[in-house]
């Protein structure tokens, strides 16, 4: 019994942040050095992203009856979990970066907005620019039109002067 009550809190820790999440990404980390995986967490945190590693028993419960349920089915060997709580790509672009420093790091699979994806997916995923980056080029895109319109009003303004 006692066993059962040290395991509860973990599990609603984990439930906790699976109740937040806009995006979930499982990653295989087998072969990150203490360094490599310290840069990961530090790049993760700074993007507002939890990277914890639980047991696959844990996550298991946490996942059962949300839209995260499907991410079971992946919870074989060493399994890390990032959570997405505001960009719900920054998990995945910011893993992929760092794969490309890492790479013994893995996706496994993971759930964006309720869609599973498998690792070929998450990989997609992670070629999607941030929020942040979308909008700055559609105002970009609709100031170009005005901006070019004002340069040519005023050289013909100048012209007639």
């Amino acid at each position: 019994m006692a066993k059962i009550e040290e395991k509860k809190p973990i599990v609603e820790e984990i439930k906790n942040y699976v109740q937040q999440a806009k995006a979930i990404v499982l990653v295989d980390y087998r072969g990150l050095t203490v360094a490599e995986d310290t840069e990961l967490r530090k790049k993760l945190r700074e993007a507002g992203v939890i990277y914890k590693v639980y047991k696959n028993t844990y996550l298991n419960f946490a996942f059962k009856g949300t839209e995260f349920e499907s991410l079971a089915k992946d919870l074989n060997g060493p399994t890390a979990v990032a959570f997405g709580l505001d960009d719900v790509t920054a998990p995945a672009r910011i893993i992929n970066d760092m794969m490309k420093k890492m790479p013994k790091l893995e996706f496994k699979s993971g759930v964006v907005e309720g869609n599973y994806y498998d690792s070929k997916g998450i990989q997609a995923i992670a070629n999607i620019p941030s929020r942040e980056v979308l909008i700055s080029r559609l105002l970009g895109s609709l100031q170009a039109p005005i901006a070019n319109l004002a340069r040519v009003l005023k050289q013909i303004a100048e012209k007639a002067a």
